[in-house]
C-alpha cells in the first residue's frame, strides 16, 4: 500500500490505475471509517464513502504522495463527512445558501472485529462513545484501521503532539470505563 507518490490526472480524466486498485483494496476498511465519522449511521455513511470517491474520481481530492493511501482516503472521508454535518446543521438554521457560495477545497479501515462476546463489543462502543470526540477518533484510526499515530494526526488534520495527547488520554479513559 505505501509506496511512491502517484498522482491522480486532471479533473474528469480518472486516475491511474495503481491508485485505483489501492482504493478498491481499501473499499471495506473505508466504509468501516465512514461508519465511525458518521456516528454508525450505515445510509450516511453510504453517502459519505460515495460522495468521497466522486471527489477521487472527478479530481476534487487528489493523492500527492505526501502521505500513504489509505491516510489520505481516510482523510478525504473524515473531510466529507464533516461537510455532510456542517451542510445539515447550515440547512436546518436556513442558511445553506451561504454555505453553497464558499469555493470548495480539495479534501485530502480493516473493520473492527465482529468476533468475540457481544456483550464486551457493546460495553467496547459505549465507553468509546463517551469519549472526547478528537479521543474517540484517534484510537479509531489506531487500534481499528491499523494507522500510525502520525498517519491518524494526518487524517484527523491535526499536530503529531496534539494526536499523541489525545490518544494517551483516550486509552487512559477507555481503560478507566472498561475496568
Amino acid at each position: 500500500m505505501a509506496g511512491g507518490p502517484r498522482a491522480t490526472k486532471g479533473r474528469g480524466e480518472g486516475m491511474d490505475s495503481t491508485l485505483r486498485r489501492d482504493i478498491e483494496e481499501l473499499h471495506e476498511a473505508s466504509f468501516a471509517w465512514a461508519l465511525a465519522c458518521c456516528a454508525w449511521r450505515r445510509e450516511e455513511a453510504e453517502d459519505v464513502l460515495q460522495t468521497a470517491y466522486l471527489k477521487v474520481l472527478d479530481g476534487r481530492a487528489r493523492f500527492d504522495g505526501r502521505a500513504t493511501v489509505k491516510t489520505w482516503l481516510f482523510a478525504v472521508i473524515r473531510n466529507t463527512a464533516a461537510d455532510r454535518r456542517r451542510r445539515s446543521w447550515l440547512t436546518t438554521l436556513g442558511i445553506e445558501r451561504l454555505w453553497q457560495r464558499r469555493v470548495e477545497l480539495p479534501t485530502t479501515a480493516p473493520a473492527a472485529s465482529h468476533e468475540g462476546d457481544p456483550e464486551r463489543r457493546r460495553r467496547v462502543r459505549e465507553a468509546l462513545a463517551a469519549l472526547a470526540a478528537r479521543q474517540r477518533e484517534v484510537l479509531d484510526l489506531v487500534f481499528f484501521h491499523d494507522l500510525t499515530i502520525e498517519e491518524a494526526a494526518r487524517v484527523m488534520g491535526v499536530s503529531l503532539g496534539s494526536a499523541r495527547v489525545h490518544y494517551e488520554r483516550g486509552k487512559k479513559r477507555l481503560a478507566e470505563r472498561l475496568a
